[in-house]
């Protein structure tokens, strides 16, 4: 099983491990990139955006590994876009601010596996192998540094 059913994510996010969802080319940069968000149990929920630039390839899979695309002076990659006190919110935030689907998380690490069928199927610009039409891609507001998470 690839995807978590929902009552699944909130399970893991509960019991402390983070869930992460591969969200197809990330647009507007010099660099050809990707995007994706990840949510991390961390005394709240924080949820995370990444833009990465896309250097895999057959034998390279390993996404937390790509350099950032948004090249921030932070230590950590990642951009913190919102943080709240339940992770059925999590969720919920994570699909207004990126897009994200409620039925495609995955446990950490088969987020490599999206990449590799995204490498296999010659980058799609537009929807995932299956069929599943990739988030519209737009610079979410940071409810983190505008004091608004829940």
């Amino acid at each position: 099983m690839r995807y978590l059913a929902k009552q699944l994510a909130v399970g893991a996010l509960r019991r402390g491990r983070s869930i992460q969802q591969f969200l197809g080319p990330a647009t507007g940069f010099e660099l050809p990139g990707i995007r994706y968000v990840e949510i991390r149990p961390a005394g709240k929920y924080e949820l995370y955006l990444y833009c990465a630039e896309d250097i895999g390839h057959d034998q390279f899979f390993d996404v937390g590994e790509f350099p950032s695309l948004e090249r921030r002076e932070e230590d950590e990659f990642g951009r913190l876009i919102a943080r709240t006190d339940e992770p059925e919110v999590a969720l919920d935030l994570a699909k207004r601010l990126v897009g994200a689907a409620t039925d495609r998380w995955a446990n950490v690490g088969l987020m490599e596996v999206e990449y590799a069928d995204y490498l296999g199927a010659g980058r799609p610009a537009d929807a995932a192998l299956d069929g599943y039409r990739w988030p519209v891609e737009a610079d979410p507001p940071s409810l983190v540094s505008e004091g608004m998470w829940r």
